[in-house]
């Protein structure tokens, strides 16, 4: 590492690479809710995240980018910018010394826009300069002539449309064919649906900072959830072996998918390379708005078939992602819907054709739950339907549909892991509604509109809702899905080296649970994440705690078993009747009984082991394959007051049953679930990204408006279903992404309960919650 960058990152308590060791008095182990290292440095504004970086000469960065969605560009001049006093590099799309594309899913991305711009926000040049505000400056000060073009922006005309790129406006078609297509049902339900586009909003926008290294490389310091990806990307980019680009880590102040967008990346490094100084950019929240994925923007048409008892025979689909000016995850968003097209029922016949395109909106990519919380919304409505017209509960129709172990999924795959959802779903129904609000002013807080609400008490209504929905683990259709860990282990210390990135998702916590468990070491430290780690994947779909997890424990038993073998060999017997607890370690017969300090006698032990889940295959052409690792599943009950006059709604409790598999730190699995809970209820009622004509309105998280504290209704987690999953390490399942596909749809079908509007858009207009004419 070079100086520049070793003074980059400073060591501050809390960060990845400091002591994590519990408390002595704590309990430690899995099971209990061991607190994270990191939770004082955050609360009290101390954790380094990469906006607080510095560097000796550092410069800062800036990007210019196309205020256009649509246009061809005749000209870039960058002589202006080039002249201001105080600018050391300007570099537009010819700077560019290695491959110029790139991309999560797909690399179909230009770095900077060269012949053509895409989207409102795509990068045209970058600035470094000695202060932000002559960067911003040098940024605004290239001219760039632009003839704009029309741009596409509905879906449906992408078909039609002349294509917006070289690989065409098709990103993935996906029929799937499941069972007779002649089958029909007695009762007929139809419904179209469509589904807003969500930015993942991260609590702190992208930053960075890039430090060239004395070998002709380049250091970036960023708070990436897929270092190994970047890496590589980065390299091919800047023309440079992989071994000569290094990214580290620093503290991620959360995410919900791809935290930091390779756009925001890469400028950086050439900056850094072309100046020779380290180069820092700290994004606005505009440029936050405009440079990241967003959710996929989706429109759903579907038909419903039942018997007269309510059993489904046959669902068709379509469904349509718009996928904005690049694939980037597209792909896996489209398979993921199609699949889950129908939900956690028993579908004996399925026709579904799904699609995915290219617009001039901006780019869609990987947010948390991505493709089945659109299905799930479009799919739950269709049930609530189907009730309707047969005069049954909402409950006991879907309880008369649920799948469980052993039913096949429309993709032909067999579920083989545990999906109690029944149960699930008898938890939340069973579970006391809470008590009504009481029609006095003493209680008006109570009303849609908080306290100084202008409705009245007499127009308000109570629904309630259900929700159920599914989402899978790990990667999907033949994505390698693994991970290495290094524990080591010195006097009375053990440190892990695995380059799984905490996002939030506590994985650094669980890493030290499973090594003071397997170890009987209380003081664990985990090592900063950096390229230089064998790489580990991406921090989604809850994949650290199979995999890295697996990989973290398998290294652990091996250092376990080296610490045993010389204590069994000794005695006469093997390493299983050897037991470690509390720091002790027993014979089955109490003959030895001696600490891991003394059985360790100085001595350095170390082990890496990998954890790779059985591998899965991709979806045929009609559809069909076991495309999936594991799945995971969850019920809620919604119950919400609705102003039918004003159209203002209320979340007034959200009950949650989820299958978790294995409860491993109960506080840690709680805070997760009710904060994807919390972010379902965004996607709801709020968070609605409007993109007229192909530009972000408002960019900002004043337009863009995320649930408060306020907001966040109470939420009962009234069961957590522990049926261990026999493939999975530890038995766990993924728990953050369940609960946020769930939540809008068991939400609009309380809006639906309480108003009797169909509610098929999401988030939910007031104008949809109005009734007239009572």
């Amino acid at each position: 590492m070079s100086n520049e960058a070793a003074t980059a990152m400073p060591a501050v308590p809390g960060t990845p690479g400091e002591n994590a060791s519990a408390p002595e008095q704590l309990p430690h182990g899995l099971g209990v809710s061991l607190p994270s290292a990191d939770t004082r440095a955050k609360s009290e504004g101390t954790f380094p995240y990469a906006a607080d970086l510095w560097a000796e000469g550092l410069l800062w960065a800036a990007v210019l980018r196309s205020p256009h969605p649509h246009a061809r560009i005749v000209s870039i001049d960058t002589s202006h910018a080039r002249e201001m006093p105080g600018v050391r590099a300007v570099i537009t799309h010819e700077d560019v010394p290695g491959v110029a594309l790139h991309g999560r899913g797909k690399a179909d991305r230009p770095l900077f826009a060269s012949e053509v711009v895409r989207h409102h926000g795509e990068p045209i040049a970058a600035v470094a300069a000695d202060h932000p505000d002559t960067a911003r400056m040098a940024a605004a000060a290239v001219i760039v002539e632009y003839e704009v073009l029309d741009p596409v922006i509905d879906p449906e005309q992408a078909f039609e449309a002349e294509p917006l790129h070289p690989d065409g406006n098709l990103i993935r078609h996906i029929p799937l064919r499941h069972g007779d297509p002649n089958a029909a049902g007695e009762i007929v339900v139809e419904g179209q649906y469509r589904i807003g586009r969500a930015d993942p909003a991260p609590i702190g926008a992208e930053a960075g900072l890039a430090v060239p290294r004395p070998d002709g490389g380049v250091e970036l310091y960023v708070a990436s959830t897929d270092p190994h990806t970047d890496r590589d990307a980065a390299a091919a980019c800047y023309g440079l072996p992989p071994d000569r680009v290094k990214i580290v880590v620093t503290g991620v102040p959360g995410a919900t998918g791809d935290r930091e967008d390779q756009g925001f990346q890469l400028p950086l490094g050439l900056l850094a390379l072309k100046t020779g100084c380290p180069v820092k950019l700290t994004a606005t929240r505009e440029e936050s708005f405009l440079g990241h994925a967003h959710r996929h923007p989706t429109l759903l048409r579907y038909r419903h078939h039942a018997d007269a008892d309510g059993k489904l025979i046959k669902v068709e689909a379509q469904i349509l992602l718009d996928g904005g000016a690049y694939a980037d995850t597209s792909s896996e968003a489209l398979a993921a819907a199609v699949s889950f097209a129908c939900g956690p029922y028993i579908v004996p016949n399925a026709f579904i054709e799904g699609w995915a395109v290219r617009t001039n909106n901006p780019p869609s990519g990987h947010v948390r739950g991505e493709g089945a919380m659109q299905v799930c919304a479009a799919y739950e409505a269709q049930m609530d339907k189907l009730a309707k017209k047969l005069g049954l509960d909402p409950a006991e129709l879907r309880m008369r549909n649920v799948m469980s172990t052993g039913d096949v999924l429309p993709t032909g795959q067999s579920v083989t892991c545990p999906a109690p959802v029944a149960e699930l779903l008898q938890a939340v129904q069973e579970f006391p509604l809470p008590a009504l609000p009481k029609d006095t002013p003493e209680e008006e807080w109570l009303l849609p509109g908080g306290p100084e609400g202008a409705g009245e008490p007499g127009a308000v209504r109570r629904g309630v809702g259900y929700g159920l929905g599914m989402v899978h683990m790990l990667g999907a259709e033949g994505a390698d899905e693994v991970s290495t860990a290094t524990v080591k282990v010195h006097d009375g210390i053990a440190t892990v080296l695995c380059a799984a990135v905490d996002t939030g998702q506590g994985f650094s916590t669980l890493a030290r649970q499973i090594v003071q468990e397997t170890l009987g070491i209380d003081e664990v430290h985990i090592a900063q994440v950096d390229t230089d780690q064998p790489p580990s994947g991406p921090s989604c779909r809850g994949r650290h705690t199979w995999v890295s997890g697996g990989a973290v424990e398998r290294a652990a038993r091996m250092v376990r078993t080296q610490l045993l073998q010389p204590l069994a060999h000794k005695f006469g017997m093997s390493t299983e009747l050897l037991q470690i607890a509390d720091g002790k370690i027993t014979s089955y017969d109490g003959v030895l009984s001696t600490t891991v300090m003394e059985a360790m006698d100085g001595k350095e032990l170390w082990a890496t082991a990998q954890c790779r889940p059985h591998p899965t295959e991709p979806l045929d052409g009609a559809g069909q394959g076991d495309a999936f690792v594991g799945l995971a599943f969850c019920a809620i009950r919604a119950v919400v007051d609705v102003d039918i006059e004003l159209g203002s709604v209320r979340v007034v409790e959200l009950a949650v049953a989820q299958d978790v598999g294995r409860i491993l730190n109960p506080t840690q699995l709680a805070a997760r679930i009710e904060a994807g809970v919390t972010q379902g209820v965004g996607i709801a009622l709020t968070e609605n990204l409007r993109t007229p004509r192909g530009l972000i309105r408002h960019p900002d998280l004043t337009g863009y408006a995320l649930p408060t504290a306020l907001d966040t209704p109470d939420i009962q987690i009234v069961k957590l279903v522990e049926e261990r999953d026999v493939v999975a390490p530890f038995g766990a399942k993924a728990a953050s992404a369940v609960p946020v596909v769930t939540s809008p749809a068991a939400v609009a079908a309380a809006v639906r309960a309480a108003t009797g509007r169909p509610v098929n858009r999401l988030p939910i207009r007031p104008q949809a919650a109005v009734v007239t004419g009572t």
